[in-house]
């Protein structure tokens, strides 16, 4: 077992946290397309073979960086009823995911991944957020569907949309997919 594995807050952490830092602040100033291993690295305070030798390119790197942007921040809100909560959490995701920047991340967090593990990791942010919401509803009494169906009839159309037609997403597009797949599967 590596030392970094063992110890998550020495180093091993100050120098992702940093160079992650420097991604996203060289990134608002330059310009996404201007970054480089070197120069990321001087900003992080690091040698570009730290860098190389932890994440591989500048591609990884912004992967890596685009997969933590993605992790939501919060758990999603309990406005009291499933068909409320689903709606509020499908209009943020989607709000957040078609923005320019949702959009670069994906694209990021996909362009970096050769053995598909960013994707899974993506996906497990809202396989969680969507299971606390089934979970509290089902606390409440009310019967809920599998998580992987609200991902089926509702993620999953919403993904297709902001990666191949972005145009025309918007609030009202997430409160349909809720009532339909709501409307097909129960209260």
């Amino acid at each position: 077992m590596s030392r970094q594995m063992v110890r998550p807050g020495g180093r091993s952490a100050r120098v992702q946290a940093s160079v992650h830092t420097a991604v996203r602040e060289l990134a608002s100033e330059v310009g996404r397309d201007a970054l480089t291993v070197p120069l990321v690295a001087q900003r992080a305070g690091v040698t570009p073979s730290t860098i190389y030798r932890r994440w591989g390119d500048l591609q990884e790197l912004l992967s890596d960086v685009a997969v933590e942007r993605l992790r939501p921040d919060t758990a999603p809100n309990d406005h009291g009823a499933m068909s409320s909560d689903l709606t509020a959490w499908a209009e943020q995701f989607l709000d957040e995911m078609a923005s320019p920047a949702g959009r670069a991340y994906i694209r990021d967090a996909l362009l970096g991944d050769p053995d598909g593990s960013n994707a899974g990791q993506c996906s497990a942010y809202a396989a969680d957020q969507i299971s606390l919401i089934l979970t509290r509803a089902a606390e409440r009494g009310e019967k809920t569907p599998e998580v992987e169906a609200v991902i089926d009839r509702i993620v999953a159309p919403m993904m297709y949309r902001i990666l191949f037609r972005p145009d025309g997403l918007d609030a009202a597009y997430a409160c349909r997919l809720v009532a339909e797949f709501l409307g097909r599967t129960g209260p």
